[in-house]
């Protein structure tokens, strides 16, 4: 079948992650029942652009963001284009199929203040693994700009205490070292340390971070531990790992760091995803200015 094809070139070929890959066979299947719900019971090869429109207009209808309907157009999209090379189609149905215009929004992120607050203002036991664990984690995504499943597939053997530096596999495979400083090398010696005496090894795993069975840690298990822990020092809705990483950029760049160099840092490849942060450094700006200027007070 031409989907269960693409997403095997995926992760053969393209050597995209399992969550990339999971996340385009969720839109494309979304795609097939929306097929296979319309009467005839339309295969993927048989549809045209109308019948691409009318899915997206369901998305709609069914309360889909415009961002999250703009994926999975683009997975679709990415479907079709994988068929047009194949020869299995001769015209590409979802080519000038447009998605919801998108709202611009600005990434949430942890003032300094409220990072401060988290690492230095809570009340963390350090003789408690899990406390350990919890902390170490939080400091390495706002020291690294790490996302969450880059973290999450950290091994021992890519974090060098001696030459204070952390190797990460980002997406496409692509690699990048970013530096750690003291507080996180401090972190790490004691969380390694208490993690080999207090957590067993299950299945020989190799990863940094381990739950409480010694294996690899899920997805959902640190998110629940960033939204558990962002609760207490933030009222902003959004309490997940992206917002660690959006926190690393803005203070980087709150700090003077070089645009260039927060963009090898966070893995991205066109320095037009970085400059989104320039925005959010000046909405700070402004903020600040309105409310410390005499003229803009009330």
């Amino acid at each position: 079948m031409i989907t269960d094809d693409f997403l095997r070139y995926l992760e053969a070929e393209k050597d995209a992650s399992p969550l990339t890959v999971r996340t385009y066979g969720e839109a494309i299947n979304d795609y097939l029942g929306y097929l296979g719900r319309l009467e005839g019971n339309i295969s993927p090869e048989d549809a045209d652009g109308d019948i691409v429109r009318g899915w997206v207009e369901s998305m709609v209808e069914r309360g889909y963001k415009a961002t999250n309907t703009c994926k999975k157009l683009s997975a679709v999209k990415s479907l079709y284009r994988y068929a047009l090379r194949k020869g299995i189609i001769e015209c590409d149905p979802a080519h000038n199929v447009p998605g919801p215009k998108k709202q611009k929004t600005l990434p949430v992120f942890l003032r300094e203040t409220e990072a401060e607050e988290l690492f230095d203002g809570l009340q963390w036991d350090m003789s408690n693994i899990k406390d350990v664990r919890a902390r170490t984690l939080l400091l390495m995504l706002y020291s690294t700009g790490m996302r969450r499943a880059e973290i999450i597939s950290l091994r021992d053997k890519d974090v060098s205490l001696a030459r204070r530096e952390v190797k990460v596999t980002g997406k496409r495979r692509k690699q990048r070292i970013i530096p750690l400083g003291q507080e996180m090398i401090d972190a790490l010696t004691l969380y390694q340390q208490m993690r080999d005496e207090e957590i067993p090894v299950a299945d020989d795993t190799e990863a940094l971070f381990r739950n409480d069975k010694g294996k690899q840690m899920t997805d959902a298990q640190v998110y629940g531990m960033v939204k558990k822990y962002l609760s207490l020092v933030t009222t902003q809705k959004k309490r997940s790992p992206h917002v660690m990483r959006h926190s690393f950029a803005t203070a980087m760049l709150n700090h003077d760091a070089k645009l260039g160099s927060v963009q090898k840092l966070l893995g991205h490849e066109s320095l037009n995803t970085t400059q989104i942060y320039t925005h959010v450094t000046f909405e700070e700006l402004k903020r600040t200015y309105s409310k410390a200027h005499p003229r803009e007070t009330d």
